[in-house]
């Protein structure tokens, strides 16, 4: 190719009669590249001929044509030129680093835009997300609001109970009044929504088995009517808990008066005593226990003057009495789990639950033995002594809580379906279970504790920070 221009440059210094040419490159308006000649005549101002004879012009056509098809050859084959010379496609390495500089950029930033698109769609679905929440929340307040307790439930004289009423819904003002805290708790700023606590009343009596009736024989539990709430936790520490009284008091304690524990927490030794329920809705103790030992989950009862509760971390059930403030037996429960080996379905550490019912004290659990069945022991409520144990086959993870009636474990389905129902039934007389589908109301979506009262003859539960009540009505024996 270097031939081609000599020639050419030759071939112009003859047609002007020039001594000197010199070659020039740039980019015409096209863009296209454009070499010029230019010869310096020392003799002659302007050439007469520019244009040259005919001879000239056609090999001058001729060059042009093979320069041409040497740059398309080199084009084609991406050839790299004689250093120095622009030869077809070939580049300069000088312009190559920066272009190919300028490609890595571009698809840098296009990477990057591709991220940010891709996190501009997330954020969109959580936006739409928080906009779900946002309106869920917004109609919860609304509900709250439309069930606040009326302004009448507040002011002097007014926050006294009213005689019950023979309607439904009557007998029961609410009453809105501040908490006692005796000390912070751990989680004391998670508040609930809702602080007003409806005034407690007990039901009416009725020929459905609950006091006052002359029914007091055993039989069958048949029906379990709808909760009655009696009070609600104001903190997370009351979130699940356990509430009681004692079926059979020792002066000078009586039926009226109520048990509470708060059982969130690690070092839960708080014992709160109301001289009557109504108390309890208003918030006010009359005395704080202070409990040597801290007590594992919500598996307390109150019983003939006496606590009865699972040490922290123990396989063991203690007696703390209530008179002397101290603890006056315990015993290990052989083989039992603890700290969650084998606790009801909703958690909460609950592999130990204490009970009573119309025979005495019991304690239900299970073993690695059992392999996660319940067991039922009778215990001696002085000296903590099994009396007598029954093996179920019903599987205690299984079931959201039990409770015994007339010698009878009864299991509920769910802790948190709105319609759950009491499942199964194990008679420790025949020593079988069947199932059953008692309808059991969830109110609040989180029930964790149920105990039954035989003076009462109602379950006490804890569903979700709501101390509630259920009548129960047993079958004629």
């Amino acid at each position: 190719m270097l031939g081609a221009w000599l020639v050419v440059l030759g071939g112009l210094a003859l047609g002007c009669q020039g001594e000197t040419a010199f070659l020039t490159r740039a980019d015409d308006s096209t863009g296209r590249c454009t070499y010029s000649f230019t010869v310096a005549s020392p003799v002659e101002a302007a050439c007469p001929n520019v244009g040259g004879g005919p001879e000239l012009r056609a090999e001058l056509a001729s060059l042009a044509a093979r320069l041409s098809r040497l740059e398309s050859r080199e084009r084609g084959a991406g050839g790299s030129g004689p250093r120095g010379v622009e030869g077809g496609g070939a580049r300069d390495p000088q312009q190559a680093a920066p272009a190919a500089g300028l490609e890595d950029a571009y698809g840098e930033l296009l990477r990057a835009k591709s991220r940010l698109e891709e996190e501009k769609r997330r954020l969109e679905r959580e936006n739409a997300e928080l906009g779900r929440r946002l309106e869920s929340s917004t109609q919860e307040i609304a509900r709250l609001r439309a069930t606040r307790c009326p302004p009448g439930g507040e002011g002097p004289g007014r926050d006294a109970p009213r005689a019950p009423g023979k309607g439904k819904g009557q007998g029961r003002e609410p009453v809105s009044t501040p908490r006692w805290e005796p000390q912070p708790l751990t989680y004391q700023e998670l508040q609930s929504e809702r602080t007003e606590v409806p005034a407690s009343r007990m039901l009416e009596e009725t020929a459905l088995g609950r006091p006052g009736t002359e029914d007091s024989g055993c039989g069958e539990l048949v029906w379990v009517g709808e909760p009655v709430v009696f009070g609600r936790a104001d903190s997370i520490a009351g979130k699940y808990g356990v509430w009681m009284k004692d079926p059979e008091p020792v002066p000078p304690f009586t039926r009226e008066t109520t048990w509470r524990v708060d059982t969130v927490g690690t070092e839960v030794r708080q014992l709160f005593q109301y001289e009557a329920a109504e108390q309890l809705a208003r918030g006010y103790p009359a005395k704080v226990h202070i409990l040597p030992r801290p007590l594992e989950s919500n598996g307390a009862v109150i019983y003939r003057g006496g606590l009865f509760f699972q040490p922290r971390r123990s396989h063991a059930v203690a007696r703390y009495d209530l008179q002397t403030e101290a603890i006056t037996a315990e015993k290990e429960i052989p083989g039992a789990g603890y700290h969650g080996q084998y606790p009801y379905a909703w958690g909460g550490y609950t592999d130990i639950d204490l009970a009573v019912d119309e025979t005495g004290l019991w304690v239900i659990y299970s073993t690695e033995k059992a392999r996660g069945a319940i067991i039922l022991s009778k215990l001696d409520p002085e000296t903590l002594e099994i009396r007598q144990t029954w093996e179920t086959n019903i599987r205690k993870r299984g079931v959201a809580n039990s409770f015994i009636i007339c010698g009878t474990l009864y299991t509920i389905s769910s802790y948190s379906a709105p319609n759950a129902t009491i499942n199964f039934a194990y008679n420790t007389t025949t020593g079988t279970s069947r199932a059953l589908s008692i309808p059991f109301e969830n109110r609040f979506r989180y029930l964790s504790m149920v105990d039954y009262n035989p003076t009462e003859r109602q379950l006490f539960a804890w569903d979700s920070f709501n101390m509630v009540t259920y009548p129960v009505r047993l079958s004629q024996v």
